[in-house]
């Protein structure tokens, strides 16, 4: 079932970066072609009607934030501040690291309760987008589910973690996939040795 979450996850995100990024090409292609005084083309474009296009990649990138942000708990991809909490000791560590996670689970529930409420109250009005006339709950309706999903996923890395001991992070030493060589790992493989104050590791 998880499998079928993360699969899901990860092609909503595509498709929502692709088709904006997409929809934004043709948008930009067509507002400056049919500038262009080309006989029966000029016509033609200018009859398209292109106005909801800005409306709708704004409404998918904020789809695909909320579920990005939910990818990157996952993937341990977000920015964190961790020199102090690397410097612990472990059972220290481990207490600040599952507060850390049931802090993120909890903001990002209560923001899914609130949207949740906030998209049921919208959900009985007659309010639409300005351009593509679309039922404003559906388009927040990002909030509540991208939160919902986010705050799973903190709740998934503390069960792993408090099981495992281990918490998903990004390697810095991969790039697309490619290893970068002659540079070691720190023991918990998340900061490389030897780029420190002093050349040193730990």
């Amino acid at each position: 079932m998880l499998k079928v979450l993360d699969h899901l996850e990860e092609w909503l995100i595509a498709v929502l970066m692709g088709g904006a990024t997409v929809l934004i090409f043709v948008a930009v292609i067509h507002r400056y072609a049919a500038g262009m005084p080309i006989p029966v083309v000029q016509d033609w474009l200018l009859s398209l009607n292109l106005s909801w296009a800005q409306e709708a990649c704004i409404y998918m990138f904020v789809w695909m934030a909320k579920f990005g942000a939910a990818y990157g708990v996952r993937t341990g991809i977000h920015v964190g501040v961790d020199v102090v909490i690397n410097h612990m000791p472990p059972r220290v560590r481990s207490k600040f690291v599952l507060f850390g996670l049931f802090a993120g689970a909890f903001f990002t529930a209560t923001v899914a309760s609130f949207g949740g409420s906030f998209v049921w109250q919208l959900a009985h009005t007659d309010q639409t987008s300005p351009d593509m006339e679309l039922p404003m709950w559906l388009v927040y309706m990002a909030i509540p589910l991208g939160s919902g999903l986010m705050c799973f996923r903190f709740l998934q890395v503390a069960w792993t973690f408090w099981h495992t001991g281990e918490v998903p992070h990004h390697d810095p030493m991969k790039v697309a996939d490619v290893e970068i060589p002659n540079i070691p790992a720190t023991e918990d493989n998340l900061h490389p040795q030897g780029v420190g104050p002093k050349g040193g590791g730990r």
